[in-house]
């Protein structure tokens, strides 16, 4: 069985390519297959063309939240709520060819775990292009684990690994980093990203900022090492600048055309003011980062609220978590 997991936000112009598409490509792969529908709470016909789906093809089930919980919780669902032995993950917006699965999936029955996609060509602009380019550089050279360049969370999966992944705890979740931090045995398959072909992109640039967030804080602390070695450096100046000053002051000595005894200083004490205001707060900010996080996980509420879901089989809502396990193995009859 093969499982495809496809968060979907308001991408109605869409369903209809995308089915299309998607049940082609899936004639190729030989085997049985199912299609998780997750409506992360879509303003548009969406979840009415998805209910649509699943009363003409009993292989589409279908989530659809309560509201807007984003991307990665939508993905989340799907991934708890898949039971094929392989499972794949793609956007709604087919900038992931569903063509490119049957690769993956060929990859995946040689033995690999997590076969994930790296994007070879980026048909986005310029600016856009230049900050993905930046930021996956600045993540592989930061975080603790190897994460892969140019990676998204287009992949497919092992039942082992998403079964490792699903009872992984954390509720903010970044995807593709923890796919990575399983260890499982692993490798890339490189692909050209498609542009979009109907809609609006859905990832705002807030929302990539958020993303870029959770995957630098989940995965490294050199943020807060790099505020430490800032305010370490920012007090070995002041004091060096403070001994030269007073040496200034006691040898009655001109340098640059500064001397204590004929300048009041204000213009370098409101200098030095800004700068050590500004560094407080850059680190300050760091710091909330890290505490912000650590927030949202101790408050345990669940990522997603379910407001229906169609074609399982079974009522019962699964979260990601130690508690996945327990209902994995209830739904499926293991011991």
């Amino acid at each position: 069985m093969i499982s495809v997991v496809i968060p979907m936000y308001n991408e109605s112009e869409g369903v209809d390519i995308l089915y299309d598409r998607l049940i082609k490509s899936a004639e190729t792969w030989g085997e049985d297959f199912e299609v998780v529908l997750v409506n992360d709470g879509s303003a548009d016909k969406t979840f009415e063309l998805c209910m649509a789906l699943t009363e003409k093809d009993a292989r589409i089930k279908l989530l659809s939240f309560t509201r807007n919980f984003g991307h990665q919780a939508a993905i989340s669902a799907g991934l708890c709520y898949a039971s094929g032995d392989y499972i794949a993950v793609i956007d709604a917006d087919l900038q992931d060819p569903p063509e490119e699965l049957s690769r993956f999936i060929n990859k995946c029955r040689e033995g690999y775990d997590v076969i994930f996609a790296v994007r070879r060509k980026r048909k986005e602009g310029f600016l856009k292009k230049v900050c993905y380019w930046a930021y996956y550089r600045l993540l592989s050279s930061a975080a603790s684990i190897d994460i892969p360049l140019d990676s998204g969370d287009f992949c497919v999966m092992s039942r082992r690994a998403l079964n490792a992944l699903n009872a992984l705890p954390e509720r903010n979740r970044f995807i593709r980093g923890l796919r990575v931090w399983l260890g499982h045995s692993q490798i890339g398959l490189e692909y050209e990203r498609s542009e979009r072909e109907f809609g609006e992109p859905k990832y705002t640039f807030t929302k990539l900022l958020n993303l870029s967030f959770a995957g630098l804080v989940n995965f490294s602390y050199k943020p807060l090492r790099m505020v430490m070695v800032l305010g370490v450096f920012v007090a070995c100046f002041a004091f060096l600048l403070g001994i030269f000053i007073f040496w200034q002051y006691v040898t009655d000595t001109t340098v640059l055309g500064y001397n204590p005894h004929h300048s009041r200083g204000w213009t370098s004490l409101i200098i030095a003011m800004l700068f050590l205001g500004g560094t407080q707060l850059i680190g300050m900010g760091i710091l909330g980062e890290y505490i912000g996080s650590l927030f949202e996980e101790i408050k345990g509420r669940p990522i997603y609220m379910i407001d229906k879901q169609i074609g399982f089989g079974h009522d019962e809502i699964i979260y990601p978590g130690p508690t996945f396990v327990l209902a994995y193995k209830k739904l499926h009859g293991h011991s």
